[in-house]
């Protein structure tokens, strides 16, 4: 089957878009990291979440993802997402923890966690350990109708679906980079650290309790 190559990049920069954009755990552990230390810090994350977006849209294509919606697979998954979900709300509670008991002169050194690298791998794990991505895969891409798309065509509306995911990420790891240098300078740092980890872990928790609930909902 022959695609034509606007319609199929149109097609995927739109479905990226929108798996993106949402409010979500990625979007504010981004919002965070951005808040904290900068553009990169959290466009990382993202760029590792996008990668892994693009890997379930490959999947969803190629008929694979239909592995991961089976009910064992499905509560694995979710576990794995409630748990990292419930991890990550206590280090940043514990970060919010750090910062409040900081000498108020201190300058924190940023710890590994907030790394670029371990940022990508972050993002990378949470967008394919969530179960929730594989189901909206299947129904975004994993239609009847592109059972014969020939492998450079699911390859190209890939790639597109990764640029309007990174599109995305670019706007919004700027955005909040812009507002964090404004708002954190100065003595004020210090309370911006902990008000940011706190509302990130609280974040955390609810969405983590939302994913359960979900989960255990069926």
């Amino acid at each position: 089957m022959d695609a034509s190559l606007p319609p199929l990049l149109a097609a995927g920069f739109l479905l990226g878009w929108s798996v993106a954009w949402p409010p979500g755990p990625i979007n504010a552990e981004s919002a965070r990291r951005c808040l904290a230390g900068g553009f990169w810090a959290g466009f990382s994350l993202l760029l590792g979440a996008c990668s892994g977006d693009a890997l379930w849209a490959v999947l969803a294509s190629l008929g694979i993802g239909v592995l991961f919606v089976a009910p064992l697979a499905r509560s694995i998954m979710g576990f794995v997402s409630v748990a990292l979900l419930a991890a990550l709300s206590l280090v940043f509670l514990r970060g919010a923890w750090r910062a409040l008991k900081a000498p108020r002169a201190a300058v924190a050194e940023p710890p590994r966690f907030d790394s670029r690298r371990a940022g990508f791998l972050l993002g990378a794990g949470m967008a394919l350990t969530s179960p929730w991505n594989v189901a909206f895969w299947l129904a975004a891409i994993g239609r009847p109708e592109m059972a014969g798309y020939r492998l450079a065509e699911l390859l190209t509306m890939a790639a597109a679906v990764l640029a309007g995911a990174l599109t995305w990420g670019i706007i919004w790891a700027s955005s909040v980079t812009l507002v964090g240098r404004r708002a954190a300078s100065g003595d004020s740092a210090r309370w911006w650290t902990f008000g940011v980890d706190l509302a990130t872990a609280a974040l955390m928790a609810a969405f983590a309790a939302r994913s359960a609930m979900r989960l255990l909902g069926g």
